[in-house]
């Protein structure tokens, strides 16, 4: 954590190698959560891009304590406000003369299709898996942070994501990615 302070101060000089550093640290964290809390790739690129134009533009904003925390929680409330922009766009529809084509409907559909598979396909692997994997995957987390939090030794939550990984890719042989 004194680590991220150090970093955040430099980036307040406008050091952008700084910013790379928190970048690469936390970018995985932001995306998870933006991911998992609006369901869609896309909307999560965008709220990731957001959170991190917004702390290299505004560093002052993050006042102290644990970074993670807060860029996850920036990310979690960025979602829910386009998730509400949303639900507000929909209770008063208007007809665009820009109607989208079939094939963009369809992409989201079979995108949500193959999401919900995803899901589904996690559910079904055993609890210890699914713990390590959500945690690297979902969570951003390294897999020493993973190891830390579980109270396992490193290699043998390699192993476990490893063994969920090729579950999870054996359960889904069948849904296509395109």
């Amino acid at each position: 954590m004194s680590d991220d302070s150090a970093l955040m101060r430099r980036v307040r000089t406008g050091d952008a190698e700084a910013f790379a550093v928190l970048y690469d640290r936390y970018s995985a964290l932001v995306f998870g959560v933006a991911k998992r809390v609006l369901g869609n790739q896309t909307s999560a690129e965008d709220v990731t891009q957001s959170v991190f134009l917004s702390l290299w533009s505004k560093p002052d904003a993050f006042q102290g304590g644990n970074l993670g925390a807060w860029v996850a929680t920036i990310a979690r409330n960025a979602s829910i406000d386009i998730l509400r922009s949303a639900a507000v766009r929909t209770r008063e529809p208007e007809l665009s003369a820009n109607i989208p084509s079939g094939d963009v409907i369809d992409e989201e559909v079979f995108e949500r299709v193959r999401a919900g598979q995803v899901s589904g396909a996690l559910q079904r692997l055993p609890q210890e898996q699914r713990d390590a994997i959500e945690r690297a995957y979902f969570e951003g987390l390294s897999y020493r942070e993973v190891a830390e939090q579980l109270g396992a030794p490193l290699g043998t939550v390699k192993s476990r994501i490893r063994a969920g990984l090729r579950r999870l890719s054996e359960t889904l042989r069948g849904v296509q990615a395109s």
